[in-house]
């Protein structure tokens, strides 16, 4: 028994540790000035600035611009604020134009991030890091990789292949040995020369090496790139940068400030997976005239079972793409790829591996039909002289406002409330055991709502009002699962401890696999809805999660204490555990005791029959006292059965 209380302890100090953690650092927020006590409401309660933009394509163009075109703009816009942790936002398109609502009062340079046009451009690799920032030069060095990998299905920044004819192999075998023969040679007319004395040996050669590195450093600096694929791009700054950069921090992945087109860069791509070194850029969008996607060919033209990437250049693309590709196929990788970015981000990085001198080149590589698609919108998208003009800005309240929320809010105290009544009618006093359920779980939502809108940025919409209120039914849900599985335990004859105990069992499976679905639905529809129904799927999701904290934490463990009390142990008809309430036909009471209904139990029927066998013998037979003392004898034994 003393176990069994302290395990119930336990988990409940265990809750109260989560509770207080929770509202520690809440408090922790609010009195650094970045928190507040109510969780922070989206655009629909508490309103917000809309941005009307108007996509325009610059003078002379003879393009135009489709829905497909206008859904590539819209997600760019998205993926720029959702980096920016703007949470709740609604970008949708009006006919030719882009509506961009912001909630809240967002800050100008988020406000900047909308306004911003995107830009294609074509950069040669220098370099291929980890995504990981770097606290020296030479981590990066050590963390950089060969070759990114070329999985695009698997949403990460393939190496494709630009393919229109494979580059010989034995031209790239022989650059490696000549350049093999060269650093040896190197190697050998560097090497110092034997001393008698060690010491003095090593010591050369560290002056040697300072003094190498010294010269090499000066002459980096001094040296002016001969071309675009040139390391000598990468200066200390660069290094610096590239060191510096966090690849996975989702807000390095907006990038919608290109640097600087005659200079090195350092970006990472559009998933976050790679870290780019690149070269100035060499070609822009502009020299694109169109890109499409379909089924890859091989030179037999028959189906390779692959998608792929056509590019077309125009008469200036086909020029410079072609002066790229002369230079590239002869380099060894990853300097033989050249990255396409967009919007700051690299979307492709394939490498060259033939001579394209007829401005149609083919990108190939493990890609599915949907990421083709996707990368040819993106590079059709970048190649439009396409600036997003501002037609309007302006604040604009709520959509639905405060009425709405206390509509809400009284519809879920009014739910709330049922479920107390419910309760209360239907289990008695074990009812308020779920009203201090529902009333834990609501100070644990509520908290964990309120601190990741302070984290996280989120805000709570109507939609994730509705989710909370669900949850009610779905916490009530699993507090009548437990009970009725107890008071089944207690029909069928157990005591009240062991009613507990076995009807736990049974309920824990009941509950995690209600649960399980619950949450699964709120993930898929999280995964795939957008807008206002993603914020009643976490709210479902989180109230969930909630549920199960509170089942296992609190009630619970606070019936098992409640089961040692005499109300509740002693099944107290206004306890909700009243054996006879709910129509128990048998129970067992310990020592050999067994009452089957109102009968007596054997041990009072032992008693009775050797009281009425003792003072039979001692009546004298067939007188009338006979008949009735078997029945008083029953009674009494019952009554000091009781006593005792």
């Amino acid at each position: 028994m003393a176990r069994v209380k302290n395990g119930a302890r336990r988990a409940l100090i265990w809750l109260g540790a989560v509770v207080v953690a929770l509202y520690g650092l809440l408090a922790v927020g609010v009195v650094t000035g970045g928190a507040a006590l109510t969780p922070s409401l989206a655009l629909d309660l508490a309103g917000g600035r809309q941005i009307i933009l108007t996509p325009t394509l610059a003078e002379g163009a003879s393009q135009e611009i489709d829905q497909a075109d206008l859904a590539q703009a819209v997600e760019i816009i998205r993926r720029r604020v959702d980096a920016s942790g703007v949470a709740e936002a609604e970008i949708s398109t009006q006919g030719t134009n882009i509506v961009v609502a912001l909630p809240g009062n967002p800050d100008a340079a988020t406000v900047d991030l909308v306004r911003q046009s995107a830009q294609l451009q074509f950069r040669p690799v220098l370099d291929i890091l980890s995504p990981l920032a770097s606290t020296t030069d030479e981590d990066a060095t050590d963390e950089a990789t060969a070759e990114p990998s070329a999985d695009p299905s698997a949403e990460a920044s393939a190496e494709p292949e630009a393919e229109v004819t494979t580059a010989p192999e034995a031209d790239e075998a022989a650059d490696a040995d000549a350049t093999a023969e060269a650093t040896a040679d190197a190697a050998d007319a560097t090497e110092p020369e034997a001393t008698a004395s060690a010491a003095a040996e090593e010591a050369t050669d560290e002056a040697t090496a300072d003094a190498t590195e010294a010269a090499a450093t000066d002459e980096a600096a001094t040296t002016e790139p001969t071309d675009a694929s040139d390391p000598a791009w990468i200066t200390a700054e660069v290094e610096e940068k590239a060191a510096a950069l966090d690849c996975t921090d989702p807000e390095n992945l907006q990038g919608v400030t290109p640097g600087d087109p005659e200079a090195a860069d350092v970006v990472c791509d559009q998933y976050g997976t790679a870290k780019y070194i690149l070269g100035p850029v060499e070609m822009d969008g502009s020299g694109i005239d169109t890109a499409t996607s379909g089924p890859e060919l091989s030179q037999q033209g028959t189906l390779t079972g692959r998608y792929e990437v056509r590019l077309k250049m125009n008469a200036e693309g086909t020029t410079d793409f072609a002066a790229i590709s002369e230079r590239l196929v002869d380099l060894e990788s990853p300097r033989n790829q050249f990255a396409m970015v967009l919007d700051g981000v690299v979307i492709a990085a394939p490498s060259m591996n033939a001579r394209i001198t007829n401005g149609e080149a083919s990108i190939t590589g493990t890609y599915t039909q949907e990421s083709a698609q996707q990368l040819a919108n993106q590079l059709k998208f970048g190649a439009l002289p396409l600036t997003l003009e501002v037609q309007s800005e302006e604040q604009i309240s709520a959509t639905l406002g405060a009425d709405q929320l206390q509509k809400g809010l009284i519809a879920g105290a009014i739910g709330l409330l049922l479920v107390v009544i419910y309760s209360l009618i239907q289990y008695r006093a074990l009812g308020l055991v779920t009203v201090g359920s529902l009333a834990i779980a609501g100070i644990t939502t509520y908290g964990v709502i309120t601190l990741l809108s302070w984290l996280m940025g989120y805000r709570l919409s109507l939609a994730g009002v509705a989710g909370l209120i669900v949850a009610i039914g779905i916490t009530a849900d699993s507090f009548i699962v437990y009970f009725e599985r107890v008071r089944d335990e207690l029909r069928e004859g157990r005591s009240l401890n062991a009613a507990i105990d076995h009807g736990w069992r049974r309920a824990r499976r009941t509950i995690l696999a209600s649960d399980a679905v619950s949450l699964l639905a709120a993930v898929v529809l999280y995964m795939l809805a957008v807008g206002g129904v993603r914020g009643f799927a976490f709210t479902l999701g989180l109230t969930t999660l909630v549920d199960i904290l509170v089942v296992f934490l609190f009630t619970h463990p606070i019936l098992m204490l409640l089961a040692k009390t005499q109300f509740f142990g002693g099944g107290h008809k206004w306890s909700g555990l009243d054996p006879r309430q709910l129509g128990r036909s048998a129970a067992y009471k310990g020592r050999g005791r067994v009452v089957i209904g109102n009968e007596p139990t054997l041990a009072e029927r032992k008693a009775a029959e050797r009281k009425a066998a003792a003072e039979a013998a001692d009546a004298a037979p067939g007188s009338d006292a006979e008949s009735t003392e078997p029945a008083e004898s029953v009674d009494a034994a019952r009554a000091d059965g009781e006593e005792k």
